[in-house]
């Protein structure tokens, strides 16, 4: 066992600090000396720790030193075989993994509520998707994890698949049956690929679900950022036993910076050391701050905080107790809506709302005032706002037709249409509302009627719309 008590480049960097190092390198703000704006905004501190790559301080390109050093402990805490240090932010990991292990015409298995980088990845690589549809919850209108059965008929269909991307936990705290998906995949020679931008705390926590490593999967994407604690678009590729990480770190090397940010990294180092050590406590918490918010929002009325009462067994084999997703139709507000007003009226924000529900990411940082905040707010927002639910929007996720493979349809001729004359046309481009960055629509996608009205839907409620090479998405690029 590793000494999960250090952090070895957080360590090197303090050292680095403290010594009069007369800096004829870059960053050109030296120390903050060159742009004074920046160093009081930042502070003297974080402007001295943004120094570049040098022998001191290894190189994340190919880390021999302290960065290896601090991988090695990540990998001993999360339970992979190694784990590489990303900065490019979770999505550089997802596409790291499918094209680590997909060519050009390689069928990868994957659901459709997919992130968009796990998409774009497709388009890079030229691998060739086949989507399995996840269940939809019928009062909620959210996708949900894959079924087994849909699975199984997806691998005995496409034998020749490379491998089986997964969503754990899904963006709302849904999870599929990963250890029946990783025993499934590796007894057809096919790789377990893990989205786990939201799972960093399964590592850690108790009564939480599975994690990729300890169901065994083959590689898998964490988001540190967003639930571990460490710095916005810091990341963590894990790779198990069945993987090559020399290659994959050449992967990784082909869209990754060469000039990797020491703040970012310093943060994961200290952000794993301080899961090692306090992420079962902080989870725990976590939880407890979770549970009393769905309660108390549940008692308002109105309102559904949901949680393990959904799992089914099929398409929800378990549920991430830490999110606290709220379904807000029944109260005549779409989750946009709602997320507008916490904001706007109440100077509160939360991770996001789409067409029926919103997402407050909840954690250990969280104080019992803000939670009580929150609390209230949502139920002055319903005594004030609310109104007929009668002709609202009520699904999240539109099955999609593929026509053409995405890295076709991306680079192919196209046109730029109005909106509503798409219809019957085969997509050029992405489309979707971002949180959470699930495609609406992808390249290579027919656009059809219902999409269509979801699309002007979702504008006329206020979701932030991007993708579009037309930025109002007024228009959509289609195949000619």
């Amino acid at each position: 066992m590793k000494d999960q008590e250090r952090a070895p480049l957080y360590e090197a960097l303090e050292e680095h600090r403290n010594k009069r190092i007369a800096h004829f390198d870059v960053p050109g703000h030296k120390g903050g000396r060159g742009n004074k704006m920046l160093k009081h905004f930042l502070g003297e501190d974080c402007l001295r720790a943004d120094v570049n790559s040098m022998k001191p301080l290894d190189n994340l390109c190919h880390p021999v030193s302290v960065i290896r050093q601090a991988q090695e402990l990540a990998a001993e805490a999360f339970g992979a075989r190694e784990a590489m240090f990303i900065v490019n932010g979770t999505t550089a990991a997802v596409q790291a993994m499918i094209m680590s292990v997909c060519k050009a015409g390689d069928k990868i298995i994957m659901p459709r509520n997919v992130h968009r980088s796990a998409i774009n990845a497709l388009v890079i690589c030229g691998a060739v998707p086949v989507y399995v549809n996840p269940g939809v919850n019928k009062r909620l209108g959210i996708p949900l994890g894959m079924k087994n059965e849909d699975i199984e008929a997806a691998v005995r269909e496409n034998p020749d698949a490379k491998a089986i991307l997964i969503n754990n936990p899904t963006y709302y705290g849904v999870c599929s049956d990963l250890a029946f998906i990783v025993k499934l995949a590796h007894e057809h020679n096919m790789k377990v690929l893990v989205d786990e931008a939201h799972g960093t705390h399964f590592y850690f926590g108790e009564d939480l679900p599975l994690s990729a490593m300890a169901a065994g999967a083959d590689m898998s994407a964490v988001s540190m950022h967003k639930t571990g604690g460490s710095l916005t678009q810091s990341s963590m590729l894990l790779t198990g036993e069945g993987i090559n990480s020399d290659y994959v770190r050449q992967i990784v090397n082909l869209t990754q910076t060469t000039s990797g940010s020491y703040l970012l990294l310093s943060s994961l180092d200290l952000a794993r050391k301080n899961l090692s050590l306090n992420g079962k406590e902080m989870f725990k918490k976590t939880i407890d701050h979770a549970e009393y918010a769905r309660e108390e929002i549940n008692n308002i009325g109105g309102y559904y905080a949901y949680s393990k009462e959904l799992i089914d067994g099929e398409y929800i084999h378990d549920f991430d107790a830490t999110k606290l997703s709220v379904y807000t139709r029944d109260i005549g507000l779409a989750g946009i809506e709602v997320y507008d007003l916490l904001r706007d009226e109440y100077d509160i924000q939360i991770e996001f709302g789409d067409l029926g529900n919103i997402l407050a990411i909840v954690s250990a940082g969280d104080r019992n005032l803000e939670i009580e905040r929150l609390i209230s707010a949502m139920s002055e927002i319903k005594r004030l706002y609310s109104k007929d639910p009668a002709g609202m929007f009520d699904h999240e996720y539109i099955t999609p037709h593929v026509s053409t493979l995405p890295q076709q349809a991306f680079y192919s001729e196209k046109e730029s249409l109005p909106l509503e004359e798409c219809q019957g046309r085969i997509c050029g481009e992405f489309a979707m509302c971002y949180p959470p960055g699930i495609p609406i629509l992808a390249p290579g996608e027919l656009i059809t009627a219902e999409i269509i009205s979801y699309i002007r839907y979702a504008k006329s409620k206020g979701c932030f719309m991007t993708g579009t090479e037309d930025i109002n998405m007024n228009n959509i690029q289609v195949i000619r």
